[in-house]
């Protein structure tokens, strides 16, 4: 993940010239710098493969929350596309001449879970929370993680957020990947996470709450092309297969999320 402060664009150029050298790529063949929200990162993980058969074209991910991919982009971070986890930066990138006009569409709609890889710690009605029999929490950063957002509005709404605030038994990770790891690692009892990072072939492993949508703002999750970017029509053409592609579509679905069609 590109990094923030002095020095970072020197770094992230160095790394991506690595990646360069070693990848041979068919002739006429480009190479896209994709930003994507954290939760869509091992889904995306899944379609870029599928991508570069049908296009021949090479996609070069870079995981991290929202925000911290908003604040890079206006410091000119070389990305050609983000796939944000929420619609409002996206839709401000574009509105502040960052993006390109047109291009923006919401890939994919998340959903959020409060989750435990042990059996019998989260009960499906989240009775959990109230109960206070627990020590810790993971979320995701609010501030810049939309997920984290949808963890605070869900214990807003239960009237719990404030008290474990006071309480200290928030673990606060920058991205919904690292509140997963809080959890799965054992260092929290559980954590609000996506549901796209727990389903699988086999099931939810452990235990898990799926809040109503009526306690969060939807999840959708907005994709857009950079002005910057110098590889446009590449750009536009992995947009429009993420878009239409029936197998894309189909491992989006498949990965928990929803998909306009």
């Amino acid at each position: 993940m590109p990094c923030i402060g002095p020095g970072w664009r020197a770094l992230w150029l160095l790394l991506a010239a690595s990646v360069v050298a070693s990848v041979a790529l068919p002739a006429g063949a480009e190479q896209l710098n994709v930003a994507v929200a954290a939760n869509f990162f091992g889904t995306l993980q899944k379609l870029a493969p599928k991508f570069e058969r049908a296009s021949g074209n090479q996609l070069v991910l870079s995981s991290g929350s929202s925000g911290q991919f908003y604040t890079q982009i206006r410091e000119g971070a070389p990305f050609d596309v983000l796939l944000s986890a929420d619609t409002d930066r996206p839709r401000q990138l574009e509105a502040d001449g960052l993006g390109v006009a047109g291009s923006r569409f919401t890939y994919a709609t998340g959903t959020l879970v409060l989750w435990s890889p042990k059996a019998g710690v989260v009960d499906r009605d989240g009775k959990v929370l109230r109960s206070g029999s627990y020590r810790m929490i993971g979320i995701a950063e609010p501030r810049i993680a939309p997920y984290g957002a949808a963890a605070q509005q869900v214990l807003a709404a239960l009237g719990l957020w404030d008290k474990l605030n006071q309480d200290k038994k928030l673990a606060v990770g920058e991205n919904i990947n690292q509140a997963w790891q809080f959890a799965a690692t054992g260092n929290v009892d559980m954590a609000f996470v996506a549901l796209s990072q727990l389903s699988n072939a086999d099931g939810i492993a452990g235990s898990y709450w799926l809040p109503p949508q009526s306690m969060y703002a939807p999840l959708d999750q907005d994709a857009l092309i950079l002005a910057s970017s110098s590889k446009r029509a590449a750009a536009e053409a992995f947009l429009n297969w993420l878009r239409k592609d029936p197998e894309a579509i189909a491992t989006i679905k498949a990965a928990g999320y929803h998909v306009r069609e």
